[in-house]
């Protein structure tokens, strides 16, 4: 319910996984090899001595000397920029509110994730099945979602736990008086294995 692209950042990342891996590989070689020590030293200084070519055939005044310098630099703040307008479109799409609706000269009515929190934490007291819960709410394209995370007891049927985030959901749908889209997700942790067991299993 993020707006962060999956999908993206995972070819980012094995791309860049690939790129160390074989930076890794090429230092151990040269470390352990000689024969790959002298070839890139050789590959070093000759790369060394294009861009001093490089920077003499484009000369400019002053303490830059060359206009592929002025490019250079140009090109890492552009890549800088745009590295941090992609750090800051990463994840968000969390809000703390779950509707907002104006009411003319009677002001703004504003329903806030808490309360929704608070009523389902009502909802489930003397529960035996919930051992406890957690509520968000998630801006997407436009529209308002909430997510909903139950976590079981021990031995709880998942059949149970579903009915019961059903209900949950419609208590939601009423307590707004319009649905709302909900991610239910039921899971277990350390919590889990520690409280007494439901039922046996």
């Amino acid at each position: 319910m993020s707006q962060t692209n999956r999908a993206l950042n995972r070819i980012l990342l094995a791309l860049a996984g690939l790129v160390l891996l074989a930076a890794g590989a090429a230092t151990a070689a040269a470390g352990m090899m000689p024969g790959v020590a002298a070839s890139w030293a050789a590959t070093g200084s000759s790369l060394m001595d294009h861009a001093g070519s490089l920077l003499d055939s484009a000369p400019l005044p002053g303490p830059a000397r060359s206009w592929w310098a002025v490019a250079g630099v140009a090109a890492l703040i552009v890549a800088a920029g745009l590295s941090i307008a992609w750090l800051a479109s990463q994840g968000g799409g969390r809000t703390p509110r779950v509707g907002r609706q104006a009411d003319g000269d009677r002001g703004t009515t504003v329903v806030e994730t808490g309360l929704i929190a608070a009523a389902v934490k009502q909802a489930l007291e003397g529960n035996r099945l919930v051992l406890g819960t957690s509520v968000s709410a998630w801006e997407s394209r436009g529209k308002t979602g909430l997510r909903l995370r139950l976590q079981a007891r021990q031995g709880a049927s998942p059949r149970e736990i579903a009915d019961t985030a059903e209900d949950l959901v419609q208590g939601i749908d009423a307590l707004l008086g319009h649905p709302l889209p909900v991610l239910v997700r039921i899971t277990s942790g350390t919590k889990t294995m520690v409280a007494g067991p439901d039922r046996a299993r």
